[in-house]
């Protein structure tokens, strides 16, 4: 467990930097273009090209070290940030150059995610998974604490290029911590099964998906999670634009929403690793789903500051368990020698999805709802009275209609019985051979 928490306090440290630069991103796409489409497709460009790069990632995870993957993926993924500020500093940076550096770091990014997955199992005795997998998710909301206040303030002041060069300082300390720990290896191929693994490479490849095939309560689940990732992905690419869309472009306001946001997630994670989270991990997950959607009602309701805040810590402070509960079965049901591949097969359904409910987002707020309710005729109208015509309302429509959706998805699981019962029908992932 000690390995672990230095690596995470590294990877918390990293984290805060990245947030600080994606932050001071959206501002500088939104000061440009007044685009939800733009700032979506910063994600998009991320994830779409690990659909052809995650299958591979798993593969790698099982059979390379996962230390060099890890300084790799990270070395990578610094040096594109680099160039971010170097280009602003240069004035020379264009949005395209974001989307490709974007594409670029989404690609090492991938196969980082996946090898930090699969660690936990290795450094982290079977009674701390839980706890293991919300500190992980913590990673992310600790950093939007304390990044978007940083970035908003030092923004206008230091510009991308000091904010790349503050997400440098993050990297390094990252990095020492991860050349001092000592992190297990799995058992290496000899040259006899390296050449036998080539020759089947797409078996190799697709195992993943052929194992979550044969296990009926896991497919109900990772199905389960893929309408609550569509969703959740949607309202996450709305509620920035939606806030700067109704504030006039106000960082600090965004700011110190996303901070709320970071709070949740903290207090949620830090909740969940003090009580473990629900018996069947499945009841976690659904009211999760709940909590999350009743979360995002109030901010798409909200018109006030203080009130976004408040339902974006309800929404973070849900997701901990949420997350937790749907690793802690993979942990515990599938074996670490075939986590690599499998979570890689799960990895890559949430990219498809993700990406795809970006962009969906995007094109719905910016070309149907914004221009809809604008207008203020026909069937807008009665919807006026509760989100408004001005700029900004469409997306907030959009955005309830998210939130009663994914209340209905949490309420409807607990009548699947695959899904609400998959601890006590799938079996250990040791029972299963290839």
């Amino acid at each position: 467990m000690r390995t672990f928490i230095v690596l995470w306090l590294g990877q918390l440290v990293s984290s805060i930097g990245s947030s600080m630069t994606y932050f001071a991103l959206t501002l500088w796409v939104w000061e440009r273009t007044q685009s939800t489409t733009a700032i979506a497709l910063i994600l998009v460009f991320y994830q779409l090209p690990q659909v052809a790069i995650t299958l591979v990632s798993g593969l790698l995870v099982d059979r390379v070290s996962r230390k060099y993957l890890l300084m790799i993926s990270d070395t990578a993924s610094a040096c594109c940030t680099l160039s971010v500020g170097i280009l602003a500093a240069t004035q020379t940076l264009q949005i395209w150059h974001i989307y490709c550096i974007a594409a670029i770091i989404g690609c090492f990014g991938n196969i980082q995610s996946l090898t930090y997955s699969t660690l936990i199992p290795l450094l982290v005795p079977d009674q701390y998974h839980s706890r293991a997998s919300s500190m992980a998710a913590m990673v992310s909301y600790a950093a939007g604490i304390v990044a978007p206040a940083f970035a908003g303030v030092l923004y206008p002041k230091l510009g991308l290029w000091g904010i790349t060069l503050i997400d440098m300082g993050t990297f390094a300390i990252a990095t020492v911590s991860l050349l001092i720990l000592p992190i297990p290896q799995m058992q290496q191929l000899d040259s006899s099964e390296t050449v036998k693994h080539i020759r089947q490479i797409w078996r190799e490849a697709t195992f993943g998906f052929r194992y979550i095939a044969a296990q009926p309560s896991l497919l109900s689940m990772v199905m389960a999670m893929s309408l609550f990732g569509f969703l959740n992905q949607m309202g996450e690419t709305l509620y920035q634009p939606m806030i700067l869309a109704r504030t006039g472009g106000d960082g600090q306001i965004l700011g110190m929403v996303v901070a709320a946001s970071g709070v949740g997630g903290v207090m949620g994670a830090i909740a969940l690793s003090l009580w473990s989270g629900f018996r069947r991990r499945a009841t976690g997950l659904l009211f999760g789903f709940i909590g999350t959607g009743l979360s995002r009602l109030m901010l798409g309701l909200g018109t006030l500051p203080l009130v976004w805040a408040m339902a974006q810590f309800g929404t973070s402070l849900h997701s901990p368990l949420i997350f937790s509960s749907y690793m802690a079965v993979w942990y515990a049901k599938i074996a670490p020698t075939l986590q690599g591949r499998v979570l890689a097969a799960d990895h890559l359904i949430g990219i498809v999805i993700e990406a795809l409910a970006g962009l969906s987002a995007g094109v719905l707020a910016d070309q149907v709802f914004e221009p809809a309710m604008q207008s203020g005729k026909g069937f807008t109208l009665p919807l006026s009275a509760i989100v408004g015509t001005g700029r900004g309302s469409g997306i907030a429509l959009l955005y309830i209609l998210i939130a009663i959706t994914t209340v209905l998805l949490g309420t409807g699981g607990f009548a699947i019985g695959r899904l609400r019962e998959v601890e006590d029908t799938m079996p250990h992932g040791s029972d299963y051979k290839e």
